[in-house]
């Protein structure tokens, strides 16, 4: 009877230990070295170290694990269990996510500022209810238009080849929406592209353009922040579920200081970036006022679209409205 009851006792602890302790495969397109990379692998190095070693992260950097889409698909399978990811990529689980990815959509980094400290939870939330458990939100920046050929009012989109993410339908109706006909790659097959001439233009915040290479191939750079991009690191929740409360309240809270460190650090090396493509040789084109109305006209025309498509929801654009109106009546007074 001792002797049961001893095997009894040794398989709880066994199990207990397996349900506390977890080892997450972590991938991200992003190539190693770049600052945030090194404030990401820190962060899990002490949560390694605070853990006492029951939540290690093991990082897989610069697309070996495959694009966004390949990523998600492997966390489905197992092979991973999350990923920094670009929010674009996630819409199957929470499509109001891109509210903030709506085309000229905000004016200024203190407009996204306003809006991000009363609209990120509710992201965080609709991810979490659909599976997946998320961090601080980190902005990726601004995109802009580079392109091969100059490109100043909307008519001269007509005339690009121009790169949408896979799986991105906001980018898909954006480009849809200025009657160019998209061509969807995955992040890796973007180079190639532009080398041969598969596409001429992307849309990419400057620290990705750099980090990947892309502005040696395009010789001009359109002064329009088309885009707000963002990523976050997403885990598996049930997954995360494994570790005990402790370590999860513990793992929430390191994980979520070192992707607000990233977050602004990634807005200064945007601003950084941006620079030194001037500096490589782009040639800036900023649009006139007789050109930035119809900018703002295809913009509206495509939210409307994404709203009647049901791509996005009409309440989240609706609450995005309401703040940014709230905002613009008195920047000063809203923002104390």
């Amino acid at each position: 009877m001792k002797t049961t009851n001893g095997i009894l006792i040794l398989a709880m602890l066994l199990i207990s230990g397996s349900v506390q302790a977890k080892d997450y495969k972590i991938a991200t397109i992003s190539p190693d070295g770049l600052a945030w990379m090194k404030e990401f692998r820190d962060g899990v190095r002490q949560i390694d170290e605070v853990t006492d070693g029951r939540v290690k992260f093991r990082i897989y950097p610069g697309s070996v694990m495959g694009d966004d889409i390949t990523v998600l698909r492997k966390m489905r399978s197992g092979q991973l269990h999350g990923g920094v990811i670009v929010a674009g990529s996630l819409t199957r689980f929470y499509p109001d996510l891109q509210v903030y990815n709506l085309p000229l959509i905000f004016k200024s980094h203190e407009e996204v500022a306003y809006i991000r400290s009363r609209m990120d939870q509710i992201i965080i939330d609709g991810l979490h209810e659909n599976g997946l458990e998320s961090f601080y939100l980190t902005e990726t920046g601004f995109a802009y238009l580079l392109s091969k050929d100059p490109v100043k009012s909307v008519d001269d989109v007509k005339k690009l080849k121009a790169w949408i993410p896979d799986g991105d339908p906001i980018a898909a109706e954006l480009i849809k929406s200025f009657d160019v006909s998209p061509i969807p790659l995955g992040i890796p097959d973007i180079l190639a592209g532009l080398q041969t001439g598969i596409i001429d233009a992307v849309v990419a915040p400057p620290i990705a353009a750099l980090a990947l290479q892309w502005h040696n191939h395009v010789e001009y750079l359109l002064d329009l922040p088309l885009l707000y991009v963002y990523s976050m690191l997403v885990l598996d929740r049930k997954s995360f579920g494994k570790i005990s409360q402790d370590d999860q309240v513990v793992t929430r809270e390191l994980l979520n200081k070192v992707f607000k460190r990233i977050d602004g650090v990634n807005r200064l090396d945007n601003q950084k970036a941006f620079q030194a493509l001037v500096t490589h040789g782009l040639k800036v084109i900023t649009p006139g006022e007789k050109e930035l109305p119809e900018w703002e006209a295809v913009a509206r025309k495509s939210i409307e679209d994404l709203v009647a498509s049901g791509e996005i929801s009409a309440e989240i654009v609706n609450t995005f409205n309401r703040y940014i109106r709230d905002y613009r009546k008195s920047p000063e007074a809203v923002a104390q």
